[in-house]
């Protein structure tokens, strides 16, 4: 028996055709192909390389349903798959993937891209090593950020 399959559309034009299994671990896309069935899916906020990169993701936790019905990897195989998965990737991409992941409400995906990146904050020692790993401008004055720290100060 053939599995049906979809056609998904970066904004970069490139298709990807995947199994409708794994494209449906998103709601966005099961939604989408409940109400535009065979039909290509345009997704003009992702790039090829961040759909392919939830692509990717989503193959390796689609859970079969012939024969056994498991899921395609042991839990603890696929929680090794994934931490290696967002270690290799760079932080900007990091952050496109977590933005995808929200967009197309893949839970899973997003619960691990953002342990990344908590987990990339917790290496912080401070603000500004925090910023700096982030690229955030800081754009309060020396002012507001003494007041800032007197109003949120812990009592010792």
């Amino acid at each position: 028996m053939s599995k049906k399959m979809i056609v998904l559309k970066s904004s970069d034009g490139e298709s990807f055709v995947v199994e409708e299994a794994v494209a449906r671990q998103s709601t966005i896309i099961s939604f989408l192909v409940e109400e535009f069935p065979n039909q290509e899916l345009p997704f003009t906020n992702m790039t090829s390389d961040i759909l392919g990169k939830v692509m990717e993701y989503c193959k390796k936790h689609v859970v079969e349903d012939d024969d056994g019905g498991g899921a395609s990897s042991s839990s603890d195989d696929l929680k090794k798959w994934d931490e290696k998965f967002v270690v290799e990737i760079d932080q900007p991409t990091l952050m496109d993937l977590l933005m995808a992941a929200n967009y197309l409400h893949i839970q899973s995906l997003f619960d691990v891209t953002c342990q990344k990146v908590a987990d990339m904050i917790a290496a912080c020692n401070d603000e500004k090593e925090i910023r700096a790993t982030f690229n955030i401008e800081n754009d309060f004055t020396e002012e507001e950020v003494e007041a800032i720290r007197r109003e949120n100060q812990y009592p010792n």
